[in-house]
């Protein structure tokens, strides 16, 4: 299989590893030429992704941000085989699915939107990795629901990865549950880490404060895009929280060990409630 990747971040880097690994043909398009030179040189990649060899690849696979890829799928259209499958991996569907079908319906190929739900706190080719995926979900925003041959090909087409699970759903509930999964997390941990009291934590600190501060370390400019594409439901999520943390402000403050203890045990019940 001859596979085009547009991007060689992390996500972008892993996949071209995860499929030169299983022996298929990797062209990728990136706008960092030495990158492109180092991942040629690190087996990853096999040629530049032009438009002269596009019409060879069997699949693409766009990991840049949502706005980039879809433009880039707009540009490139016309150069994409019919028989060809489109797989995004962006962070948020609507838009990118908003612009990308009609595309694909328009050339003939096929498009479908997906998400790998996988990743580090890292970004960038030189922390990817062929198992990054391995065991991790993958979710799929197809055009149509009815369509199981479609949905085994994604399938199929994406074996090198290894993903652990496949979901399918539509992109408006892809954005609804990744406001409150991937999105609010970001923001949480990076606000958080701006106490004064961060700068002197070592020699106090453990896995707790590991664990909500893993993601304070991300990539900005990737991640406002995916906060502001996504606005409604990163808004309703942060005003749940708010409104949360205003109920435990108020009881501290009061010094309300029963409402304390309430809201605590509310949380600790949501927690079994959802997680077992």
């Amino acid at each position: 299989m001859t596979v085009g990747i547009l991007g060689l971040g992390l996500i972008g880097g892993s996949l071209a590893r995860a499929y030169a690994l299983e022996g298929h043909r990797v062209l990728c398009s990136v706008r960092n030429e030495n990158m492109l030179a180092f991942a040629m040189l690190a087996g990853a990649v096999d040629a530049p992704l032009t438009p002269e060899n596009m019409g060879e690849c069997d699949l693409i696979l766009l990991a840049i941000y949502p706005d980039g890829s879809a433009s880039w799928l707009e540009q490139n259209a016309q150069y994409i085989r019919k028989d060809a499958l489109v797989i995004d991996c962006c962070g948020v569907k609507r838009e990118i699915c908003q612009r990308c079908f009609p595309v694909a319906n328009r050339y003939g190929f096929t498009f479908i939107g997906g998400h790998p739900m996988a990743g580090t706190q890292f970004s960038g080719f030189k922390y990817s990795r062929a198992n990054l995926f391995e065991g991790a979900p993958m979710v799929l925003v197809p055009d149509r629901f009815d369509d199981m041959d479609l949905l085994d090909r994604a399938k199929k087409a994406l074996e090198p990865c290894h993903f652990g699970s496949f979901s399918v759903t539509t992109a408006a509930e892809h954005d609804r549950m990744i406001a409150f999964t991937s999105q609010m997390p970001h923001i949480v941990s990076n606000a958080y880490i701006k106490s004064p009291t961060a700068r002197s934590h070592k020699g106090f600190s453990a896995g707790s404060y590991k664990d909500l501060t893993r993601v304070a370390w991300l990539n900005a400019p990737m991640w406002a895009e995916l906060f502001l594409e996504n606005k409604d439901n990163t808004l309703y999520e942060l005003d749940t929280l708010i409104e949360s943390l205003q109920q435990y402000r108020q009881a501290i403050a009061n010094n309300d060990e029963a409402a304390l203890v309430t809201l605590l045990e509310d949380g600790k019940r949501c927690k079994e409630e959802v997680d077992g």
